[in-house]
């Protein structure tokens, strides 16, 4: 089935920029699938990668578009602890191994063979849980973790130490990590050892050594959303393949045009 959207706004625009605004693809992506004839206008095949779509115009994406942009795998793990998400020490599982058809929660209409690229989209060390990424879609890992991407990624932080209003004021902001201020953070106390970290930046290890500069020690560490993507009921361990729906949440939310 082929996907429909009409143009609303006012004043004309390029139709690979309003292609990316929508979180179909990138404007790259776009281009691709005008050059192959996969975009109609009204009915009309385009051929132009600068043609202006106007107000009240109809977009139809071809099937074989959209299969096109489907091809490139990503899905989502519930990390457990133990699990590192990058290239791993002797002795410790990559969370890429961990992907096999006996671990998969909801349809599979793809599977990794041997040659799926998949590779993690941020981190998410070995001591923590929750939401990874892993994908072989340039696009996906560029709207997650790209220099521009506005993305949040959400945590629940349970600690050790006296949490109080001065540090919790540092930690949301005014701290320095390899010698660089770190940007604003959302940061609330959920209870009285249990903070919640919203976070629109990924350093190394952020969160832990935040709260060591101001005296917590984290005991558990769980990511739970990137953006508009949540866990949900994905059971820890599992996982499960990002829809086209999820895929372009995430391109619109994260790459900023």
């Amino acid at each position: 089935m082929s996907i429909e959207k009409i143009f609303t706004d006012t004043e004309p625009m390029r139709l690979n920029k309003w292609m990316a605004h929508l979180g179909l693809c990138s404007r790259r992506e776009a281009e691709t699938l005008i050059a192959q004839g996969l975009i109609r206008i009204d009915g009309e095949l385009v051929r132009d990668p600068g043609h202006k779509i106007s107000t009240g115009q109809k977009l139809e994406l071809a099937q074989a578009g959209q299969d096109n942009l489907n091809a490139q795998m990503t899905l989502i793990y519930h990390k457990p602890v133990g699990i590192v998400s990058g290239q791993p020490e002797p002795g410790q599982i990559p969370a890429v191994r961990m992907i096999r058809r006996a671990n998969h929660f909801g349809p599979l209409t793809q599977s990794p063979d041997h040659d799926s690229k998949l590779a993690p989209v941020g981190r998410l060390d070995k001591d923590s849980r929750g939401l990874l990424i892993l994908s072989e879609d340039g696009v996906v890992a560029k709207s997650i973790i790209g220099p521009n991407s506005e993305l949040e990624k959400d945590y629940t932080v349970r600690v050790r130490g006296e949490i109080d209003e001065g540090k919790l004021k540092l930690l949301r902001h005014g701290l320095h990590l390899d010698g660089r201020q770190l940007k604003p953070a959302k940061v609330k106390r959920l209870s009285p050892q249990t903070l919640n970290f919203i976070l629109n930046e990924g350093r190394n290890r952020q969160i832990r050594r935040m709260c060591d500069l101001v005296g917590l020690e984290v005991v558990d560490l769980y990511r739970s959303r990137i953006g508009p993507l949540s866990l949900g009921d994905l059971p820890e361990g599992m996982w499960r393949l990002l829809t086209s729906e999820e895929r372009q949440s995430l391109i619109a939310g994260g790459i900023r045009t």
